[in-house]
Formats: C-alpha cells, sequence, structure tokens
C-alpha cells in the first residue's frame, strides 16, 4: 500500500466513522469482560462463602457455575464482536479500500 492510498484513506470522510464504531465496540465488549471478570475477583476476595456455598445440597459449589459462565460469556463476546464486524465495519472498509485505489 503506498503513501498516497494511506493519505486518500486517512481523509476519507468515511474513515473517521470506521474508527469511531470499531473503537466503540472494541471498548464496549472490553468493558462487560472487565467488569465481569474483575467482578468474580472481588468476589472471590471478598466474599468467598457465597461462592463457597452448596448448590442443591451437593458437592457443586455457586463458584463453579459462575466461573463457567464468564467462560461463555466470553465466547458470546467475540461472536458479537465477530458478527458486528462482519456486518458493519467489514462493508466500511471494503469500500474505503474501493475507493482509495481509484
Amino acid at each position: 500500500m503506498s503513501i498516497s492510498q494511506l493519505d486518500r484513506i486517512g481523509n476519507h470522510p468515511d474513515f473517521e466513522i470506521f474508527v469511531q464504531r470499531k473503537t466503540r465496540l472494541c471498548w464496549s465488549l472490553a468493558l462487560v469482560m472487565l467488569v465481569l471478570y474483575f467482578g468474580f475477583v472481588l468476589l472471590v476476595a471478598f466474599s468467598p462463602k457465597t461462592l463457597g456455598m452448596s448448590m442443591f445440597g451437593g458437592v457443586v459449589t455457586v463458584g463453579i457455575p459462575v466461573g463457567i459462565a464468564i467462560i461463555v460469556i466470553a465466547f458470546v463476546l467475540t461472536g458479537i464482536y465477530v458478527y458486528r464486524a462482519n456486518a458493519d465495519l467489514d462493508p466500511l472498509n471494503e469500500k474505503l479500500l474501493r475507493e482509495s485505489q481509484s
């Protein structure tokens, strides 16, 4: 990619929209994951009895499904990113590349 093509992309009005959308998507998903993860860690640190309570009187504690849920949510957030990137960001990226080559 040449310097002139990079300049055309950087000066394109849609480039600003692309950067804003990608930044907003990345930060919101990262914030959700950080809140969940650090919430779990803080719960372990300050209220270990909550996660150590037995579920249904068996050997499975509350902490196990909560930990599994956090892992599953990480995969779901990845899926949301891929879906939104394919639906919103990739078409805008292709438009920027196509218009900068002409």
